[in-house]
């Protein structure tokens, strides 16, 4: 079979249907070692059945979605679907009773009395009328076969049925008299009820009693849904809106029609093939490869019948129309499902609010086994005084009132002896966090009071700075600054940046008046909507701080309840009512239940946690306690120990194994006793029963601890014993409790039980009309007699004789007169041996086997054959109601579920674009690529070479060329595997030669930082050793060596294309976030195992149980149980387990000398099994894959940042991480972001003020640390984003929150640096005036001494004076006007003018003001000194310019100014001075 590449692919393809695999795998086993071939199927099922196949699902939803908004005109929205249907329930009114809403009371009414139309619309007319219905149902259901002597058209159930019908008949015609005709029939529910009515009358006529009218006493069953709301509603948003499924409804079966017209043309021809003589047989052909239940031998019929010339091609279209209806039409359900489910995107802001309120209402109460202490008397502890005479009296006084003055007269002791060397610090700060814990209800009376100062003043500084960037914004979009520049298209930070800032000026409209002169209608008609819109956010953000406010109020008063509880009772939150609250032996056990393993180092100035080498270790080793850890050893000890025991080795007559029972229950009992001295056993906060895990914990001790005590020797069937030994197989469930991540497993599938059970509800309706259909027209007809040549049941009698054949295509040549082997048997009038529909509960086995598309055409053959044709319709509609709608309903369920617990279901487009975008950044990694070398050396040749797109191209298509090389099988024997062989020998050299260029490009350790490159490293060390193998030894082994190399090979070209690469990561993301779904489903199968060894280990063999699936032991029953899962003969499983006696030989003294089964045992156990495996976990794993698929399956449109920008960015930092460590200092941010080009450009010149925040926001989250690759990326996704739009509620009021004040501190900064080069101009300032006054005073008092003490000899003093003022006279211009230009004072505009007039010279920096050097000795003359400073200037008038208190006074008053300039970008200064805050 697998000797060629066709029919390999083939017979893979069969093998992924899950079709016959089973067969595959045994003849496998017969052939080769077992472990081989389990490892393939069993890979093989899992990969392409269970992984690739529901990436076609996650597929199909996706892009349905997309149609969906192109064509939601079409199908109309959600909203407008409300029909006359829609408001057609029972809806209870205020007076307390039922109304139908569909009765329009202003309607015209009909011509019955008013009593009569007042009891029609009553509550208690309507439940009377439902209650019959049940009762009909009910009577329906009872209905059996009772013989074929018994007459049955006059039966009690034909006459009950004549009543009801009658009743009806009566309900409908009073309706019509009391609404009239036309109000009756103007509702859809009217109609229906019409239509039952007309069929059950025409269906009581004795001629057509029992005949296919039968049909309109059944679906009477369906009114029943009017009795609950949840599931009427439920049934109203799966089938309400009927365009779409009703549309996909008539497409398959178009579809169908045309496949089968088609095949019937095909095939009709071909000899020896009965499949496609007719058109009704070529559509029971094509439905059944529909449905996929023995497609394969559908086709292999075909194949068998066109010969092998046109088998191939034959195939192929079978293949292709298998893989369309199974891959892609059911997927449409599904995908049709979900868009049912789906909620519009305003409720689903609405649900969001909703839920955020009753999570904070139930955070308020106390459970209820804590409550309980609430019922009894308040004794709090008071405090006892010894050794104090009778004579005084001493008030009773609280203990908890004393321990706050004696808690902190020690913790004022111990602050004091802080300060000696020998107190240590620890003890303080026990003593104050004590303090803390016992006044916190003090302090959160406080804090309300404190709230509302806080807030008031946050408040004002929010109106101010939010008035500041209002007008600066304002000013910015009226100035016209940037009409001159050429047009650029804007990034997408400047344009979030812009539309937060005009959201919050518009939110704060206190200048709208002013600023809205001069403006058009339409403007102002457009700001007025703009400025209502962001007043309703407003509104919604009062709405979540309430909200907010709500879940702490409730925290606080659920701990203040604890609190008063502890204090009122002394028994309160003591184990067992013994051990006290703070006893030193319940101390110890706390420390020993909750000690856990902490890597997690801290910067101690910081306070970061670092990250450590092995830290994903680290986190699984911490993930549980320490005694977890080792309860989780013991129990997969003792599960490992139970896998060794069968019917033939027991645990009672093994001591080996009785060993590890007795450890299991040693620990265990060591762990719950640690446990409740700890945290209590049901009475208290933490107690060990305060869920459903504490309970179950408790039943396995309870049954392991029995059962070690009792320990039975003679286990019979059925009995108690054997009762136990089976609740005793629940012990590896153990494992759910004490991993968190099981434990949330566990909490996705029972917390979408409401919905699971109404679908169960839905599709147990839909089997009891069908099954009460059955029972009526096939009761009792599906029998005949086991000798085919036998038709009537009188002649089935005596015994005839059955030839026994081995196999269907052995004949055996027989010697004449010889006859074929045989044995006799009685002749017997039965029915089939896996079903019947001679009452109800058969009937409905029979449809729940069928619903799982496993026996239906077992049954179709059978009901064609023996009842007729046209009753083929009736399995066929119920396989495609089950099939289309009824399993796709569980697929789509459980996907929604799953959606809701993640918090994913109410999310609207934008919330889960932005979900997707962080869970895609979570996998994004840097680029562990080296930089080319700075030489143009050999290194940077082969950089080069290596990094061309054609030298990566050529690479690929070598590794496709070299995984052509397994087309052919490499066998040692065939002379022609020594040259392929031989050819995969090149490629292997070929491709060490690629790993050796890259390592000399990129050097060793630059090579390593990649895990492709060490992958390709790993495969190709691998063919190396596999080149001197194959050389050395030239086996059969060394061939399977080079096979599994080249595919691993072949694994490496995944990631070298983008849409490979996309499902390679949704398959591996895939797989990892369902690693604990997957351990959860072994779990469950390792139980269902050791069930199955104690019931069913000693069966005999039938038609499916064999000596390759049995329940024997444990492994082999894992092996069965995987079959099941996959639905591969499940049903025929479990009726070969079902067998009773006389077809078995019983024993009543123990159940491994009985070869029989257990019915109720089997029915129980197979039908529980394939719901929850089948039906649930697999279809999480379709949920997960779902999800997976989102992240990575998005157009650019849709991308909040796009494939492209997230390669860039990851360029941008492996320039700057020249380390490549993946982390870098916070300062190396700035350069980051400059380097940043495409929609993650940051424009200096536009966004000063979005890059200050930007660097500010890194610097303040790592506290100017190192800051990582992913903190930077998501960083800048927060501000790439509409945070109104993306965010969900509570992360967008903390993103608002830290924008908020990262805005403040970076205003903050900047006036402070503003405001200290203002001081700094000033000071200067103020001491060139001071040096000016001294040189004045120092030139008069030369004067007076000259005048008082005129020089005698010295001549030459005068003319070196004059020189130097005349040096001074001359210099004069310039230094003035020097003056000007470099010391401008704030009241000075001309300075601001002339500022940015000369911006663009090279002399003048932002912040760097030159000042004059030291001035020189100045004249006497008082003219001179005029003309110094500007000729009309006296020396008072110029002392009185420089004083330093004028401009102070005028610094207020230029803050808000320059603030402005800078918030609007019209600042001459550069950006590094800026920036360098």
């Amino acid at each position: 079979m697998t000797r060629s590449q066709g029919t390999s692919i083939f017979t893979v393809y069969e093998a992924a249907s899950q079709e016959g695999w089973v067969f595959l795998m045994y003849r496998a086993i017969d052939s080769f070692p077992r472990w081989r071939s389990y490892f393939y199927f069993i890979t093989l099922i899992f990969f392409l059945a269970w992984l690739v196949k529901n990436v076609f699902i996650a597929v199909i939803i996706e892009t349905f979605a997309e149609i969906r908004v192109q064509f939601q005109q079409m199908w109309g929205s959600r909203s407008s679907t409300t029909s006359t249907a829609t408001t057609q329930m029972f809806h209870e009114d205020a007076a307390g009773g039922w109304q139908l809403v569909a009765v329009d009371v202003n309607k015209p009414q009909g011509r019955a009395p008013a009593c009569l139309q007042k009891m029609m619309r009553s509550s208690v007319f309507h439940m009377f009328i439902l209650s019959m219905v049940a009762v009909d149902v009910i009577v329906a259901a009872s209905n059996y076969y009772k013989g074929e002597n018994f007459k049955r058209q006059y039966d009690e159930f034909y006459l009950a049925e004549v009543a009801f019908t009658v009743l009806f008949d009566l309900e409908a015609l009073l309706k019509i008299w009391c609404l009239g005709f036309t109000g009756y029939i103007s509702s859809s529910l009217h109609k229906f009820e019409l239509l039952l009515v007309i069929g059950t009358t025409l269906h009581i006529y004795p001629d057509l009693y029992h005949s296919q009218f039968t049909y309109f006493q059944v679906l009477r069953v369906v009114r029943l849904i009017k009795i609950s709301p949840a599931l009427e509603d439920f049934v109203y948003k799966i089938f309400g809106p009927g365009k779409k499924l009703g549309s996909l409804v008539v497409f398959t079966a178009s579809l169908l029609i045309v496949m089968s017209a088609i095949s019937l043309q095909m095939f009709c021809f071909v000899e020896e093939l009965d499949r496609f003589t007719t058109f009704p047989r070529a559509f029971m052909s094509m439905f059944q490869i529909l449905t996929q239940e023995g497609w394969v031998d559908v086709m292999d019929q075909t194949l068998n019948a066109v010969g092998h010339m046109w088998a191939p091609v034959v195939a192929i279209y079978f293949i292709l129309y298998h893989l369309f209806a199974t891959l892609i039409l059911l997927s449409l359900f599904v995908a049709v499902i979900l868009d049912n489910l789906e909620l519009d995107e305003d409720l689903k802001k609405l649900k969001q609010l909703k839920q955020s309120e009753a999570n904070a209402d139930t955070k308020e109460k106390l459970p209820l086994r804590l409550r309980i202490f609430e019922k009894f008397p308040n004794r709090p502890q008071m405090v006892k005084i010894s050794k104090l005479p009778s004579d005084f009296t001493v008030p009773k006084i609280r203990e908890s009132f004393m321990k706050q003055f004696i808690d902190r007269q020690q913790q004022d002791t111990s602050c004091l002896l802080r300060r000696l060397p020998s107190a240590s610090s620890s003890s303080c700060d026990h003593s104050k966090k004590s303090a803390i814990e016992e006044n916190k209800y003090i302090d959160q009376k406080l804090r309300k009071s404190v709230f509302s100062i806080r807030a008031r003043n946050l408040l004002e500084k929010e109106t101010a700075i939010n008035k500041i960037l209002r007008a600066c914004t304002r000013q910015r979009m009226l100035s016209g600054s940037f009409e001159g520049q050429p047009a650029k298209e804007r990034s997408i930070l400047s344009v979030q940046h812009h539309i937060r800032q005009e959201r919050r000026s518009l939110r704060h409209g206190s200048n709208s008046q002013r600023i809205s002169r001069g403006k058009s209608l339409e403007t102002l008609t457009q700001d007025h909507s703009n400025t209502v819109r962001y007043r309703n956010a407003q509104r919604e953000d009062s709405e979540i701080k309430m909200i907010q406010e709500k879940k702490e109020q409730a925290e606080m008063k659920r701990k203040v309840q604890e609190e008063e509880l502890r204090e009122n009772h002394p028994y309160f939150d003591k184990p067992l009512f013994i051990v006290g609250r703070e006893h030193k032996f319940r101390n110890f056990c706390r420390v020993v239940v909750r000690a856990r393993f902490n890597a997690s180092k801290t910067d101690p100035v910081t306070g970061a946690v670092k990250n450590t080498k092995y830290h994903q270790l680290y986190d699984l080793l911490g993930l549980v306690t320490y005694l977890d850890w080792v309860m989780i050893i013991v129990t997969i000890c003792s599960c490992i120990s139970m896998m060794f025991e069968s019917p033939f080795r027991r645990v009672m007559h093994a001591p080996t194994l009785q060993i590890a029972e007795y450890v299991f229950v040693i620990f265990m009992s060591i762990e719950l006793n640690l446990k409740i001295m700890a945290d209590g056993l049901f009475f208290t906060p933490t107690a060990v029963i305060r869920d459903f895990g504490g309970v179950m914990d408790i039943f396995i001790y309870l049954v392991s601890l029995i059962f070690l005590c009792w320990m039975p020797q003679n286990v019979p069937a059925k009995s108690g014993a054997q009762l136990l030994m089976v609740l005793r197989c629940l012990r590896p469930l153990r494992i759910f409790k004490l991993v968190p991540q099981m434990r949330k497993v566990v909490r996705e599938l029972f917390s979408g039980f409401k919905e699971i059970f109404l679908v169960s509800i839905l599709l147990l309706t839909l089997m009891l009309v069908f099954a009460s259909f059955g029972v009526q027209l096939f009761a009792g007809k599906l029998a005949k007699c086991n000798d085919p040549h036998i038709i009537s049941r009188e002649d089935c009698h005596g015994i005839f004789r059955i030839n026994v054949s081995v196999s269907k295509n052995l004949n055996l040549k027989l010697r004449p007169g010889e006859k074929k082997p045989g044995f006799w048997v009685p002749r017997v009038w039965a029915n089939p041996r896996n079903f019947n529909f001679d009452n109800v509960g058969n009937a409905m086995l029979a449809l729940f086997e069928v619903l799982s598309l496993k026996g239906w055409v077992e049954v179709r053959d059978v009901i064609i054959h023996r009842v007729g044709p046209i009753h083929g319709i009736y399995i066929h509609v119920f396989v495609f109601l089950g099939c289309m709608i009824g399993l796709t309903l569980f697929v789509g369920v459980v996907i929604a579920n799953f959606n809701e617990n993640k918090g994913t279901a109410l999310l609207t487009v934008d919330q889960r674009r932005w979900e997707d975008l962080k869970s895609r950044l979570k996998i994004a990694q840097p680029l562990h690529l080296p930089p080319r070398p700075d030489n143009d050396g050999f290194r940077a040749k082969m950089y080069d070479i290596t990094q061309h797109p054609f030298f990566k191209r050529t690479i690929a298509v070598l590794v496709l060329a070299q995984s052509v090389l397994l087309s052919v099988k490499w066998d040692a024997a065939d002379p022609v595997t020594v040259p392929l062989a031989t050819m995969s020998v090149v490629f292997t050299f070929i491709f060490v030669l690629e790993v050796t260029m890259k390592i000399i490009a990129m050097s060793p350790s630059g090579f390593w930082q990649s895990r492709r490159n060490r992958y390709d490293l790993l495969v190709t060390s691998l063919g190396v050793i596999w080149v001197i193998l194959h050389f050395a030894l030239l086996n059969a082994y060394t061939y399977m060596m080079g096979a599994c190399v080249i595919v691993f090979r072949f694994f490496s070209i995944c990631g070298k294309h983008v849409t490979l690469k996309m499902l390679l990561l949704t398959v591996v993301v895939s797989m990892y976030k369902s690693f604990f779904i997957i351990v959860g489903m072994f779990l469950l199968l390792l139980c269902y195992a050791f069930a199955g060894v104690v019931l069913f280990g000693t069966v005999k063999y039938g038609e499916n149980i064999n000596r390759h699936a049995n329940f024997s032991s444990a492994g082999k029953a894992i092996t069965v149980l995987f079959r099941i899962v996959t639905g591969e003969d499940w049903n025929k499983i479990m009726h070969d387990c079902m067998v009773q006696p006389p077809f078995c030989t019983p024993d009543n003294s123990t159940y491994w000398k009985t070869d029989c089964g257990n019915y109720a045992g089997a029915l129980m156990y197979f039908c529980s099994f394939y719901v929850i495996i089948a039906y649930i976990m697999l279809n999480l794993l379709v949920a997960i894959i779902v999800e997976n698929f989102s992240l990575f399956y998005s157009t650019e449109e849709d991308q909040l940042l796009s494939y492209n920008d997230l390669r860039h960015f990851q360029i941008i930092w492996n320039m700057v991480d020249d380390k490549r460590e993946g982390v870098i200092p916070s300062f190396r941010v700035k350069f980051l972001l400059r380097l940043l080009r495409g929609r993650l450009e940051v424009d200096l010149d536009k966004d000063k003020l979005l890059f200050k925040h930007m660097c500010y926001e890194m610097e303040r989250l790592h506290n100017g640390g190192d800051v990582t690759f992913h903190d930077v990326l998501s960083m800048l996704s927060y501000r790439s984003v509409d945070i109104r739009k993306s965010l969900q509620l509570e992360e967008l009021l903390a993103r608002e929150q830290l924008e908020y004040t990262i805005e403040e501190e970076v205003a903050k900064q900047t006036i402070r640096m503003w405001l200290k080069k203002c001081l700094k101009r000033i000071r200067a300032k103020q001491q060139q005036s001071c040096s000016i006054i001294h040189s004045l005073r120092e030139s008069q008092q030369q004067e007076l001494s000259r005048f008082l003490n005129p020089p005698s000899i010295e001549t030459t003093q005068p003319s070196e004076d004059m020189n130097a003022i005349n040096q001074d006279n001359s210099a004069q211009p310039e230094t003035s006007s020097q003056q000007q230009l470099l010391s401008p004072t704030l009241s000075d505009r001309g300075g601001y003018r002339q500022d940015s007039a000369d911006a663009g010279k090279p002399q003048r920096k932002f912040g760097q003001w030159r000042l004059p050097s030291a001035p020189k000795p100045i004249s006497h003359s008082v003219s001179s000194v005029n003309l110094r400073f500007g000729g009309r200037s006296t020396m008072k008038s110029v002392v009185c310019k420089m004083n330093p208190m004028s401009d102070a006074a005028s610094c207020g008053s230029e803050v808000k100014k320059w603030w402005t300039r800078q918030l609007t970008v019209e600042s001459d200064e550069s950006g590094e001075d800026l920036l360098d805050i």
